[in-house]
């Protein structure tokens, strides 16, 4: 059966394969593939800047904790750079106000350290630990949804690549076609074929048309479901997927705004404390009274000596012989004779004109003025009273420590501790003789006493052994018992000096005569040359006033007088002996 197309039929034929392949390469620029791949690019670099930005953040604040810290420490250094020492000087000046302030000022800084401590402690935990957590958690959230749109960008790719692939074969399948359509109409044109290659191109032309109206079908199939992948893809799962990524950038960027808050609030939080730190260095320094700080000095250097009376006047005008005072005690007894001797040693000169001992001081501290002397040794006395505490203790604790191992022999030895207890017993022994040797020199001071002997003085180890070979050649510096002044003396064997030397002195002068009367109010022992030892409450009279030097001349008897301090009597002056002995004195 011959089979024939129409003229018609085929030039419709080759105008739809014509539109049909038109239609195709049109269709190749719809999509527009990776229309969104640049923004997941700039998403995803965006997105790491955030995290960037947080980790900074999160550096800042550690950095400040760390500063923090670092000051925290440095003002506790500071503050216990300038404490007082423990049995130091510097404890003993925190009596006064200023000091005690000062002392204040440095517990306050140390509680000021504790805040910044607590700042540190605060920003550590409340931030830096914290947001370290969520960049974590934003690092793995952020990885996901960028994993969600490369697995919907693959997708809507893997789709495009199908549909590629269709309109590629149906393109093939429609250019065969046209190809076998063509190859018919000639060898139907050619009168030279035969009728069987003529039938042979008419089956193979319908074949390849068949298969481009298979392929179009098949394409048309596919690309309504690419739209469809397309539409889903562009307006649900990219926007979805967009808005994820959206919604934790917001909450990273809220994130970061209320650690700024907390950075805040942590400061905020510790400045009532260190308002009470401050408040409190404020109260310690009008806490300062200059008064009392004041009276403490008094208190601490008071000497006890009353100033010195007024100088009379002296006339040099007429030939006289001058009296015996501070200035001339020492050197008017050389005018026309010699000095006598003590010793085979000169005399020194008296208080206040010798020069103080530079050594360590008696043990009774009589080199002290009486007030400072009473002090020392109510401090020595309390001090040796807990060294005899801390050795009590000692052995109350051997001693139960004996009962326990006389009570359980597996224990211990108790013999083992016996040698121990002997020595305490010595040590408190010791001390106790010494306690009682300061509480005499302190009764002494206080009046309690009556005046000791030489020979108790000694006993007390207040004088120092001399070497045997130089008795007639040394001298000790000695203070006198006010702290004031030291002199030249020779050995103890003649430290006394006798009475008879001592009144030679004034063999050759006329007695001078009495101007008054005085109290002793406290004892004193005379031993240093030119002074005479009074007993408290003894009545003398005064034959010479203080010139100023703190002393003043009295006589006992015929054949004793000397000098004592003045603020160690109480004088009542006669003026009218005062005047009959100035008379005297300037006939003389």
């Amino acid at each position: 059966m011959e089979f024939s197309l129409p003229k018609l039929d085929r030039v419709k034929q080759r105008t739809q394969l014509s539109r049909l392949n038109r239609g195709i390469v049109e269709q190749t620029d719809l999509p527009t593939r990776g229309r969104y791949q640049d923004q997941f690019d700039n998403l995803e670099k965006h997105t790491q800047w955030g995290i960037d930005v947080l980790e900074k953040y999160i550096k800042f604040v550690k950095e400040r904790t760390e500063i923090e810290i670092s000051y925290a420490k440095q003002l506790r250094n500071l503050s216990k750079k300038y404490q007082p020492k423990k049995n130091s000087k510097e404890e003993e000046e925190y009596k006064y106000t200023s000091c005690k302030a000062f002392l204040a000022t440095l517990n306050e800084m140390n509680d000021y350290a504790g805040q910044h401590e607590v700042i540190s402690e605060n920003m550590t935990c409340q931030i830096t630990a914290e947001l370290a957590r969520y960049v974590q958690e934003l690092k793995q959230e952020r990885k996901s949804h960028f994993h969600e749109g490369r697995k919907a960008q693959q997708h809507i790719e893997t789709c495009w690549k199908q549909l590629e692939a269709s309109k590629r074969r149906f393109e093939r399948d429609c250019k065969e076609a046209d190809r076998a359509q063509q190859y018919f109409e000639k060898m139907d044109a050619d009168i030279n074929v035969t009728k069987a290659d003529v039938e042979k191109a008419r089956s193979q032309a319908q074949l390849r048309h068949q298969m481009a109206e298979e392929s179009k079908g098949e394409y048309s199939s596919i690309l309504q479901k690419f739209n469809h992948e397309q539409h889903e893809h562009y307006y649900t799962h990219i926007p979805n997927i967009f808005q994820k990524i959206q919604d934790m950038e917001e909450r990273r960027i809220v994130r970061i705004g209320e650690s700024m808050k907390t950075f805040a609030e942590v400061d905020r939080q510790v400045i009532p404390i260190i308002g009470k730190c401050l408040d409190g260095i404020t109260k310690a320094a009008e806490s300062i009274d200059q008064q009392n700080d004041s009276q403490l000095v008094i208190e601490a250097f008071k000497s006890g000596f009353e100033p010195p009376g007024d100088i009379d006047f002296e006339d040099f005008t007429q030939p006289m012989k001058r009296t015996v005072s501070e200035s001339s005690l020492s050197n008017s007894r050389g005018d026309g004779k010699s000095e006598p001797k003590f010793g085979g040693k000169s005399k020194g000169k008296l208080w206040p004109f010798i020069k103080k001992n530079k050594g360590g001081g008696p043990e009774d501290f009589s080199n002290l003025p009486p007030e400072q002397r009473r002090k020392k040794l109510q401090q020595k006395v309390d001090e040796l009273n807990r060294d005899i505490q801390k050795e009590m203790d000692q052995r109350d604790a051997l001693t139960k420590m004996k009962d326990v191992y006389i009570k359980n022999p597996q224990m211990g030895d108790p013999a083992s501790v016996d040698h121990r207890l002997a020595e305490l017993g010595q040590n408190m022994e010791k001390l106790r003789l010494e306690v009682q040797k300061f509480e005499g020199w302190l009764a002494e001071v206080e009046g309690r006493l009556p005046m000791r002997t030489e020979q108790t003085r000694r006993q007390s180890g207040l004088y120092e052994t001399q070497n045997t070979s130089a008795v007639n050649n040394c001298a000790q510096d000695r203070e006198s018992p006010d702290g004031s002044y030291t002199e030249e003396q020779s050995q103890e064997s003649e430290m006394k000096v006798p009475a008879t030397d001592f009144d030679d002195e004034f063999d050759d002068e006329e007695p001078l005569p009495t101007i008054g009367t005085c109290k002793a109010l406290y004892t004193f022992e005379g031993q240093n040359e030119g002074t005479i030892s009074v007993a408290e409450g003894e009545m003398l009279y005064v034959i010479e006033e203080d010139k100023g030097d703190g002393w003043t001349r009295i006589r006992r008897n015929e054949d004793e007088e000397g000098y004592v301090p003045t603020s160690y009597v109480e004088v009542y002056l006669d003026k009218n002996a005062k005047d009959v002995s100035q008379i005297t004195s300037e006939n003389l």
